[in-house]
């Protein structure tokens, strides 16, 4: 019954789970029929109902959802459990299966319908598709219209003169019948001829046939799954020679999306080797390292804590396979720094709904995870509030360099190297993070988490107010160093780039690096030449945005609007104040006058 009443509800709508087969009651979706990213995504069950596992404690089982209205934000989901004699529970993203979604590696699920039919996320995002048509189909079709017209004129007028006709010699013949839509007939059909029906049947088989030729070509055949190029729909092939403007994205698209922790940067020292955008790449190595932890150096202390913040801080499930742990993660670069600390002897080998177990330098440590403060595009940062072995209330956090900075504590240390070094990293093409901690008294977390339990059952602004909430623990910092990792290039991209510029195509990329890390690529996937002269724009306001713009607009003179040899860049501060009414059509002048145009954090 249960297998059949889950089926129905995959089949019908979005799933609230109650229950698991996976330990943690935790399992793994694909959501690639929805959002098209091929990361396997972690959910996991409310872990107040985590145990019910017999049919008297299912049919026990009395409360009620409240939650938000029928939505198409498939990335956000708002509602509280109200479990009969029990505290309100929170539900978000984590617990709920999308209609779309697909199960991995998960036996069975027990759950609650909550959304169904046109009320899912799936349906509310599901508009129709538009008739796609090329130009020549367009142009055709308007030639047709045309001639169709001519026709039933000329057919129109050859009546007007057959009804003449007739009334002067039809007397005589008697034994035509005459009628003005039987007239109108037979000079359509006598001027079908005009109607050139076989270009439209020979335009057909041409676009089957180049179709078959998109679908055999060895040039698009991924041979490590054996997969062709394939060609949906022959409408638009003769609209490929005509693409002036590409817009890509940077990471699994010109990148292959599979991280490698390469350096990192602890109490000012740099440790790791140089990146190499190839095809082929090698894990963090550097013996340096390790020396200075089982020495007994300065900074062993600081390496020590770098590493476990890297064991701990994350959302990743380990997965034993006989003596190997494989690791599950949503993000490739939460995966790639913690295999990077496993390498150098800071194994996290279990993880449990309260607690996290990581073996370092041969010794188990366990952390009681108290809240986890998630990462979003917004925060730009992700922690974790938890208690050290020692006793001790500490928050663990890494995100981006911009928000980890604002964050710190005057009396933090290695600030000044770590920045220096992260710009380093930059120039190199990798992608950086910051991690940085601090310890917090029992009296400032109790008071925290009065707040937060309201925000966090909270149906309005839910989102809005959880973050506001988190902002109010994560401050003082005290700055540990950062991390690097590199994000390997797809095969051949490099050439494709440069061939697509040769055929006069402009090039549009957008990436979340930061600035300097985001040029690097473009150099090595030649986007950008050296000889190529750049326009930068960076502003912190809306009125030095204009007044950049219409510099460069103005220097441009008779060559704005025009194809031009130079690279636009941008950054995602000043973007948001470009796309101002008063600023846009400028910033668009500027753009289609370039040949590459690069926005990146």
């Amino acid at each position: 019954i249960y297998f059949l009443v889950m089926f129905l509800a995959i089949a019908l709508g979005i799933i609230c789970f109650i229950l698991l087969s996976e330990p943690q009651s935790m399992c793994y979706v694909a959501t690639s029929n929805l959002d098209g990213e091929t990361n396997l995504k972690i959910r996991q069950a409310l872990p107040e109902t985590a145990e019910m596992k017999t049919e008297k404690q299912l049919l026990n089982l009395a409360g009620r959802i409240d939650c938000e209205g029928p939505n198409r934000h498939l990335d956000s989901f708002t509602g509280t459990f109200y479990l009969r004699g029990e505290r309100p529970f929170p539900i978000g993203p984590d617990q709920v299966l999308l209609r779309g979604t697909q199960l991995i590696n998960t036996q069975w699920i027990i759950g609650i319908v909550v959304y169904t039919g046109f009320e899912t996320k799936f349906m509310q995002n599901s508009v129709q598709s538009p008739l796609k048509k090329s130009t020549v189909e367009k142009v055709t079709n308007m030639q047709i219209l045309f001639l169709f017209l001519l026709l039933v004129v000329m057919a129109m007028v050859s009546c007007v003169g057959a009804m003449i006709w007739n009334k002067s010699y039809g007397a005589d013949i008697w034994y035509i019948s005459h009628s003005l839509v039987f007239d109108m007939l037979v000079f359509i059909i006598l001027y079908h001829n005009l109607i050139p029906i076989s270009l439209l049947v020979t335009l057909e088989i041409v676009k089957y046939t180049q179709a078959q030729f998109i679908n055999w070509d060895e040039d698009m055949h991924y041979k490590v799954n054996n997969v062709y190029a394939v060609a949906r729909t022959s409408n638009l092939n003769e609209e490929l020679g005509q693409v002036k403007y590409l817009f890509s994205d940077k990471t699994g698209t010109l990148t292959c999306n599979i991280m490698t922790f390469k350096k990192c940067t602890i109490a000012g020292i740099i440790y790791g080797q140089t990146p190499s955008y190839t095809t082929e790449s090698q894990e963090f190595n550097d013996s340096k390292l390790l020396d200075f932890l089982e020495n007994g150096h300065p900074t062993e202390k600081y390496i020590r804590e770098f590493f476990t913040l890297l064991c701990v801080c994350h959302t990743v499930v380990p997965e034993r396979d006989g003596n190997n742990i494989v690791y599950q993660a949503s993000s490739p670069d939460e995966a790639a720094l913690v295999k990077g600390a496993k390498r150098l002897g800071f194994v996290f080998t279990t993880r449990t709904p309260y607690s996290v177990t990581i073996e370092a330098m041969g010794e188990k440590y366990t952390f009681e995870i108290l809240n986890v403060l998630e990462f979003s595009s917004n925060r730009k940062r992700m922690s974790i509030i938890a208690r050290t072995p020692t006793g001790k209330l500490r928050l663990y956090c890494k995100g981006a360099d911009t928000v980890i900075y604002e964050r710190l504590s005057e009396n933090s240390l290695f600030v000044k190297e770590t920045l220096a070094h992260l710009e380093y990293f930059a120039r190199d093409g990798l992608r950086t993070l910051c991690v940085a901690y601090t310890d917090l008294t029992e009296k400032e977390y109790k008071q925290w988490l009065q707040e937060y339990t309201k925000a966090s059952i909270s149906l309005d602004n839910r989102i809005q107010r959880m973050e506001e909430c988190y902002d109010i623990i994560e401050k003082e910092f005290f700055l540990l160093g950062a991390t690097a990792i590199e994000d390997r290039l797809q095969e051949h991209v490099p050439e494709t780039i440069a061939t697509l510029l040769k055929a006069n195509i402009r090039i549009w990329v957008l990436t979340g690096d930061k600035q300097e890390t985001a040029i690097n690529i473009a150099y090595s996937c030649r986007l950008i030449s050296g000889q190529m002269p750049r326009i930068h724009l960076n502003a912190k306001s809306l009125k030095v945005t204009q007044q950049i713009i219409d510099q460069n607009c103005k220097d441009l003179g008779n060559l704005l609007g025009k194809e031009n040899d130079l690279a636009l860049i941008i950054d995602g501060e000043t973007l948001k104040h470009a796309f101002h009414p008063e600023i846009r059509k400028k910033l668009l002048a500027l753009a289609v006058s370039c040949r590459v145009v690069l926005c990146c954090r």
